[in-house]
């Protein structure tokens, strides 16, 4: 005799993910994008939520513009929601050195002009990383951030648009 499998518990995933032109207008898009897709998964504008992933889409798209564009080439922005947050992802196809990972971001002069967005995402995120591009050449920068009352957050939220 042959025991019944337990059903698990659903877990609810949903994906947005886009193309960007790696210059200024396609990295403020991407800001735009991440907070009205946020809105369609039911975390609203000016949350606390919200407004920390428009911050981090904001940084790692000014990032992918200014250290990781390569000519002719795009970067991809990817927003998931996951079982208890936002998994944000900037994904360029630059070669050159990685950035600094969590915990060795250095801290830029007073005066810099430059050198805060890995600071602020450091500082935001609940967990981030980078890493390799998958297929090669490029890196991805993945950052999450925690959102409070999620499993009331998935029952509300319609299940479209899915991404």
């Amino acid at each position: 005799m042959t025991a019944r499998p337990t059903p698990q518990p659903a877990v609810t995933v949903r994906v947005f993910a886009q193309r960007l032109s790696a210059t200024p207008r396609g990295a403020r898009l991407a800001r735009r994008l991440a907070l009205a897709q946020l809105d369609a998964w039911g975390i609203p504008h000016g949350t606390d939520a919200a407004d920390t992933v428009a911050v981090i889409v904001a940084e790692l798209a000014a990032n992918a513009v200014t250290h990781g564009r390569v000519p002719g080439r795009d970067f991809e922005l990817r927003l998931s929601l996951v079982p208890g947050s936002v998994r944000v992802e900037v994904t360029d196809t630059h070669t050159g050195p990685r950035p600094p990972g969590p915990g060795a971001v250095p801290s830029p002069r007073a005066l810099d002009e430059s050198g805060r967005g890995l600071m602020l995402v450091d500082a935001l995120a609940a967990r981030w990383e980078v890493l390799d591009r998958q297929p090669p050449p490029g890196k991805t920068v993945r950052a999450e951030v925690d959102v409070p009352n999620w499993p009331a957050l998935v029952k509300a939220s319609p299940l479209w648009p899915l991404g």
